[in-house]
């Protein structure tokens, strides 16, 4: 095992490397204070104004002197990473099996547990079925567009730098804000749902704002101050419990339905003697709007599929891909591509069956009419009438505990409870990762003195991870202790709060995937219309996505049904956006629902807006990336490698263990 802040000890070598073309001869530094070698057909440029996660070019701070031995002949040049900068590197310690067990603890959170009863309640079984099965495919399609542009390039502030080269500068800038405060909020919602599943044992609001708001958030981030190492391996213990809860689950309720327990033989008497496509009246007018709505809800359990883009910087290069200069016949599977071609091709479609199997036996358990199940939102739903002497209350938002807890097997409810709850955490726990590298991407590379202040969260402790990042990330922590006053019940100012910045979080990463659609629509036209150059240009050879019929193919991996894939991912961002989430608004007026549905697209187009005012004063340019002019696009892609090897610099000072590096832990 490599030890803490120093390189692989495995030996890499360079041409085993994912993104090392066939025709580029760099040399890569692997030290900070050494040298790193790269082509000079475009000169750097120096540091734009702008605040984005890399610039085009290198930092001010980069010196570059021509090599000597090689200059004439390869045209290289050398670039001086200097020690002061070894603050703003990480370590790349993070293999497929961590990168795929973040996405999952990203993805299969608390949405399931929680966000399946409001579904069922809203729109019924049938909403249940068809919302997390279109979700889910909405997730599959946007991933197939993130995927590919990931298999090129895995880079520090992927998502970001993809719609900043391809579509447009400081709309780049506004997508990572968009996607750091969607994790970050999130953060403090998934702490707060945390909370909420406490609720089925009664502990009181005491034990709620000191254990759930304070210690838990504290505990995350000294944990996460450790080592990415330490995280990872964190990751593959959580996301090994979550796999196992839901397996758990879905065996319990499976013998709930066959007559386990208290209760009778249920089978399939819900769907036989109910309707299949209800809607409940006081939230939606008919069926096809519960359905939309029922859309905008299931959302929020997808949200995390992206999260491969936000391991890259730390996932170790993949070694197992093979050289391009071997002769002998490539062995085909998915094992070798499972840091980005697995995750972005099988983890939504892994998710969605455990969704779909789990949320067709929840219908199958719990009537879609009960007074037990949220209607509004999984924070602060209402519960049984208090007149209905008939109905039994339960201290759950989720259909799942309510399942178990009318099944009145001992101990059941209880151990769905604390399922939930170990979910919830870990998911929190994956999220304040998530926010934490997206805000360390958006500011490591800021030199200049007029970005000061946001240069300061760009930089790491001895342990090369991004605290102040993190620090910073929790910004809204302020938010769950609202959920501690007394006046927190439905229909009332908090309440609706909590739902607003919830969903929130929701919509801006829906905003985040409409504009990675977009950028990778504008990167296929862009491949397609200059495919002659890039045949022509060898060291370009693993660009040749429209390579020439008989040329071997450098391609790293074509995604699936393109281009029909990247359109219909795109149209579905925009539906769920522009229709989906306003379905609520056609019964009645709502403030609350108006700003669930639309606040954050109300905020996102003025700060892109803001963005290319401030970036662009007194010449702003309304007009996307030219992607016609081929030495434009050349220059594009050549920044992009280089942005990655740059991100491969490592610090290797070991600094002493133990109460010596304290400081560097806090």
């Amino acid at each position: 095992m490599a030890s803490r802040n120093s390189i692989d000890d495995d030996g890499i070598d360079l041409q085993d490397l994912d993104w090392f073309p066939q025709a580029r001869d760099r040399q890569l530094s692997t030290t900070l204070g050494e040298t790193l070698r790269v082509p000079t057909a475009t000169s750097a440029s120096p540091q734009p104004r702008s605040m984005r996660s890399s610039s085009p070019g290198f930092p001010d701070s980069l010196s570059a002197v021509q090599d000597e031995m090689d200059g004439e002949a390869m045209g290289n040049t050398t670039i001086v990473i200097p020690n002061h900068e070894k603050d703003r590197t990480v370590n790349r310690r993070l293999r497929g099996i961590h990168v795929f067990m973040i996405t999952i603890s990203g993805v299969l959170g608390a949405g399931l547990y929680i966000r399946s009863g409001t579904v069922l309640r809203v729109g019924g079984p049938g909403a249940v079925l068809i919302a997390f099965t279109v979700m889910g495919l909405l997730a599959w399609m946007v991933m197939q567009c993130i995927g590919e542009l990931l298999a090129l390039w895995p880079i520090s502030g992927a998502l970001v730098e993809f719609v900043a080269k391809f579509v447009d500068e400081d709309l780049g800038t506004a997508v990572g804000i968009a996607y750091w405060f969607t994790y970050s909020i999130n953060f403090a919602a998934l702490i707060v749902a945390a909370a909420g599943v406490l609720e089925y044992w009664g502990p009181g609001k005491a034990i709620q704002g000191t254990i759930m708001f304070f210690v838990v958030p504290l505990f995350l981030v000294l944990f996460n101050s450790f080592g990415v190492h330490i995280y990872g391996l964190t990751e593959v213990i959580g996301g090994s419990i979550k796999i196992l809860g839901v397996f758990i689950v879905i065996v319990c309720m499976i013998a709930i339905n066959l007559g386990a327990g208290a209760g009778p033989h249920i089978g399939t008497t819900y769907y036989k003697h109910d309707p299949m496509f209800p809607f409940h009246e006081d939230a939606v007018d008919n069926w096809a709007s519960a359905l939309f709505y029922a859309f905008s809800i299931a959302a929020f359990a997808y949200v995390g599929v992206d999260i491969t883009a936000a391991t890259a910087l730390e996932a170790r290069p993949d070694r197992r891909r093979p050289s391009s200069r071997d002769t002998e016949p490539q062995i085909k599977g998915p094992w070798p591509y499972i840091s980005v071609r697995f995750v972005a091709t099988w983890t939504s479609f892994l998710v969605w069956i455990i969704y779909f199997i789990a949320g067709f036996l929840m219908s199958l358990n719990v009537r879609w009419d009960d007074p037990n199940l949220p209607v509004l939102s999984w924070l602060g739903s209402p519960r049984a009438p208090e007149n209905d002497d008939d109905a039994k209350k339960y201290s759950t938002d989720s259909g799942f505990v309510i399942s178990a807890a009318m099944s009145e097997i001992p101990g059941l409810a209880g151990m769905f409870t604390a399922v939930i709850f170990v979910t919830a955490v870990f998911s929190a726990n994956t999220n304040l990762y998530v926010a934490s590298r997206t805000l360390f991407g958006l500011t490591r590379r800021l030199q200049d003195s007029e970005w000061r202040l946001f240069a300061f969260f760009g930089k790491t402790n001895n342990y090369q991870v991004p605290v102040r990042a993190m620090l910073l990330s929790c910004f809204f922590m302020w938010v769950p202790f609202l959920y501690l006053s007394r006046d927190n019940s439905p229909d009332t100012t908090i309440s609706s709060l909590l739902e607003v910045l919830s969903q929130m979080g929701s919509v801006s990463c829906i905003i985040v995937w409409a504009c990675e659609c977009w950028a990778f629509i504008r990167f296929y036209k862009c491949m397609y219309l200059h495919r002659n150059d890039l045949n022509a240009s060898p060291q370009f050879v693993r660009l040749r996505r429209f390579s020439n019929p008989g040329a071997e193919d450098h391609y790293p991996w074509r995604s699936h049904g393109q281009p029909v894939t990247m359109y219909l991912a795109l149209f579905g961002c925009l539906f769920v956006l522009a229709v989906a989430d306003g379905a609520s608004l056609w019964h009645n007026w709502a403030a609350p629902r108006f700003l669930s549905a639309y606040l954050s697209i109300l905020c996102f187009i003025p700060l892109w807006l803001g963005l290319k005012y401030y970036n662009n004063w007194g010449n702003v340019e309304w007009k996307l990336e030219d992607l016609s002019n081929f030495n434009i696009v050349e220059q594009k892609l050549r920044e992009l490698d280089e942005i990655h090897d740059l991100a491969t610099a490592r610090d290797t000072d070991v600094r002493e263990r133990g109460w010596g590096n304290l400081w560097g832990v806090m």
